[in-house]
């Protein structure tokens, strides 16, 4: 039998057991979880699973301080190395802000995708050129200068024309926002 019995002594025994560990999980959790870079409010949480997994869970472990503490400190060590192996997704699209709603996330994509698209079929050098500068990295003007093989006194005329060039080309594909839905 588990907490997850349901019936009013295990109920009461529940109650018991959550009330009578509750500030040490708590203090615990808050005093493990930054150094493992996890919320204290999830770590103890998981505490609490843990708890309710227990096949004896309708009592308290023996030491129940030093069961909370190994308990806590094991769900740590776990988002430590969750944390160690997990890399953010470096594609080739920047990761969508947080704009509240899946559909402004879905635009900003496609939007971004255009442009990328737009930027691949810019003439010349132009395309290499504003890739390196909207490189995530942020390089500098003499590391994009380096790396295109460019003078680094020219990469800002030649981006001022390339941005002239995208802008036109986007706009010949865009319609003008008050345009839209209009029926001319």
């Amino acid at each position: 039998m588990t907490l997850l019995d349901h019936g009013p002594d295990r109920t009461a025994a529940t109650a018991l057991v959550v009330r009578a560990l509750q500030p040490l999980v708590r203090a615990e959790a808050r005093a493990e979880a930054p150094a493992a870079g996890l919320d204290p409010a999830d770590l103890e949480q998981t505490v609490w699973l843990r708890l309710l997994e227990r096949p004896a869970a309708a009592v308290p472990p023996r030491d129940p301080a030093r069961w909370v503490r190994d308990t806590v400190r094991a769900e740590a060590r776990k988002g430590r190395r969750t944390a160690r192996r997990e890399r953010p997704y470096a594609g080739t699209e920047p990761a969508a802000p947080h704009t509240g709603s899946p559909e402004r996330a879905a635009l900003g994509a496609a939007e971004r995708r255009a442009l990328r698209a737009a930027m691949a079929r810019l003439p010349g050098r132009c395309s290499r050129l504003l890739d390196a500068m909207l490189a995530p990295t942020d390089p500098t003007y003499r590391e994009i200068a380096g790396e295109l093989g460019m003078s680094q006194g020219s990469l800002g005329p030649i981006r001022s024309r390339c941005l002239g060039c995208l802008r036109r080309m986007l706009a010949a594909e865009v319609v003008a926002p008050e345009l839209r839905g209009r029926g001319r």
